[in-house]
């Protein structure tokens, strides 16, 4: 595959939320994880773990607490004035996209002992330049952009296989309840969601001009 062919296999991505009632070949997701598992990742501790959920009962229940997750939410006197469903537009409330999907891979991130955090936790309380560390550190955590990583090359692999897909971190918000569902070890935070399936729907992609997303520091 040259740079072109590339380069048109990332633009015709989409983020689908209405998959066609076909089931999704095990084999096929388990080619695209291994293949994911090759992204970078932080000090090459390869922390993701994938969960693959094909029964959709496990799915029902999932996209159940989402919503009732954000039920909740949306009844709280500080969500009044904040439009429907408390959402972006063009993205419709959290929950309602795992409705049809037929597969789900659920991405977690272990848990690692980091004696540099160690040391800004203990200091942050006293030394202002500790803490200022460990917020930075906090904002983007090494074991959640390892993840992330390996979920952006999932999807594009599964792209290629066929198959489309959706990035999910809204959900996070009923992130317990997802663990206990799907019995997640201790030690292991679920970092996104990922329904998968074969699309039945084409939306159009907006996006900013590179100019306004782009700085060049000459």
């Amino acid at each position: 595959m040259d740079t072109a062919e590339l380069t048109k296999l990332i633009k015709s991505r989409r983020s689908i939320r209405l998959f066609q009632d076909k089931p999704v070949p095990e084999g096929l997701l388990m080619q695209a994880i291994e293949t994911a598992t090759w992204a970078p990742n932080g000090a090459n501790a390869q922390n993701w773990r994938f969960f693959i959920i094909l029964d959709k009962k496990v799915i029902n229940s999932i996209s159940d607490v989402i919503q009732a997750g954000m039920k909740t939410i949306l009844s709280w006197p500080e969500m009044a004035n904040a439009g429907p469903a408390g959402s972006r537009p063009g993205n419709p409330q959290p929950g309602n996209s795992l409705g049809t999907a037929p597969a789900l891979i659920v991405v977690a991130a272990v848990r690692s002992l980091n004696p540099i955090v160690d040391a800004m936790v203990k200091r942050a309380t006293t030394d202002l330049k500790a803490k200022e560390m460990l917020e930075g550190f906090r904002a983007a955590a090494s074991g959640v952009q390892s993840t992330s990583a390996a979920v952006a090359t999932l999807m594009l692999v599964l792209l290629q296989m066929g198959l489309e897909s959706l990035w999910m971190a809204g959900p996070l918000h009923v992130k317990a309840d997802i663990e206990k569902i799907l019995k997640i070890p201790a030690g292991m935070d679920v970092v996104t969601l990922v329904p998968v399936g074969y699309p039945a729907e084409n939306p159009t992609k907006d996006l900013k001009p590179v100019s306004e997303v782009c700085e060049v520091n000459k």
